[in-house]
């Protein structure tokens, strides 16, 4: 199934959740693949993320699906409060009705553990080759190859290369070169022990609270051993894109007015990883020749639709299926896959934006926001889900 009369390789530059995915797409079309990854080991940072029937889909369609299901923790619904009086917002059962809807279920699992799943795949193809503490430098492009040359001028030779260096790509930056727009929105994500984690709050679902210009989510992890805590507030600073180790102080000077019980979750980490957030806007090409984008290299988006490690796998399969429909030729697979991501990865793009309007929502607004759902049915927040959760390998490409 390889490219004809080629033994090089497919370069992935990034070895995150969406490198490894693509390597397992690549794999099954018959490519060998060499991820080349800037980390001094193959690994994953980061505390829990969210897992809708998309995602489920597109494990399955890359061979880890028992793997990922396995290691998730399956809620029983979405709801969420008002952080200020603690009314309930919306409320979206994702039991037997919901996964005879959408064919998947909803889950939340630890990031490391989709990682987990997605490199055990990779490594037990034999086809996939590891290089870490490699950052590309540049990409070179001549005669139907691509070669990368990393930090300490090694080069590295391939068939094509697939940019999935995350939301800092240089990959991104080579071809593309456009800023990052910083949102001013910072966001502390820790893990906590069942044990140390208020009784009252141990729902086995995926909870938001709503306040002014904050948030806060909570939701078990690892068969409910442990809680994945997250909080959002608009910085007082000029904030830099990044990561950095977050302070207990600043999280709780964020949240004065809200109630007794969403707060106690800004009490309980020991230790906090401070994200300051950014997302870029959506482009209309991210190939160029034998080069393509993936994941958060395409489109990094902010964390208000919980998806985009949903989309990095989405992004993965719909390339593998792009790749089977033009033979394993580069240009016109290449072409096909990024016309049926563009608009939906987009979507995301913008639907986050505005979802961040609606959390953080304040006065008149916030009274809108907590009308908006009120009275709803399950059926009709299905349906108004249907374009994100109804996405599966067979439709991948109906978007061209």
């Amino acid at each position: 199934m390889a490219s004809a009369g080629s033994t090089l390789p497919v370069l992935v530059a990034g070895g995150g959740i969406g490198g490894l995915a693509a390597a397992l797409a690549l794999v099954k079309r018959g490519f060998a693949v060499t991820v080349l990854e800037q980390s001094p080991e193959i690994g994953e940072i980061g505390a829990g993320i969210q897992l809708g029937p998309n995602a489920f889909s597109a494990f399955d369609a890359l061979g880890v699906g028992e793997r990922a299901r396995a290691r998730a923790v399956y809620t029983d619904y979405m709801v969420m409060h008002d952080a200020l009086n603690e009314c309930c917002v919306g409320r979206i059962p994702t039991g037997e009705a919901f996964r005879a809807r959408f064919g998947n279920p909803y889950a939340v699992i630890h990031r490391v553990d989709v990682h987990r799943s997605l490199l055990e795949g990779a490594q037990e193809s034999g086809h996939v080759e590891f290089h870490t503490s490699t950052r590309v430098a540049r990409v070179e492009q001549q005669g139907g190859t691509v070669t990368v040359v990393d930090q300490h001028g090694k080069t590295f030779t391939g068939q094509a290369i697939i940019g999935a260096d995350g939301v800092k790509s240089v990959v991104r930056e080579q071809y593309v070169g456009d800023p990052a727009r910083v949102t001013g929105h910072v966001v502390y994500r820790a893990v906590v022990e069942k044990k140390d984690f208020p009784a009252e709050l141990q729902w086995n679902a995926a909870s938001i609270w709503v306040g002014p210009n904050c948030h806060l989510v909570h939701y078990p992890l690892r068969g409910g051993e442990q809680y994945n805590v997250v909080v959002t507030f608009h910085s007082r600073e000029a904030e830099q894109w990044g990561v950095t180790e977050g302070s207990r102080e600043e999280v709780q000077s964020y949240f004065q007015g809200i109630h007794a019980k969403p707060r106690q979750l800004i009490d309980l980490p020991r230790s906090w990883k401070r994200w300051a957030t950014a997302d870029r806007e959506p482009i209309g090409n991210w190939t160029f020749g034998r080069a393509t984008l993936l994941g958060d290299a395409a489109h990094p988006t902010t964390q208000y639709m919980a998806q985009g490690a949903c989309m990095a796998m989405e992004d993965a399969v719909t390339l593998g299926e792009a790749l089977r429909v033009h033979a394993n030729e580069w240009e016109p697979a290449f072409d096909l896959y990024q016309r049926s991501r563009i608009a939906r990865t987009a979507r995301i793009v913008f639907s986050s934006r505005e979802m961040g309007r609606i959390y953080h929502a304040k006065g008149v607004e916030r009274l809108v926001r907590n009308d908006l759902w009120r009275g709803r049915t399950p059926e009709r927040f299905y349906d108004a889900l249907e374009w994100l959760y109804g996405w599966k390998v067979d439709n991948c490409l109906a978007a061209h």
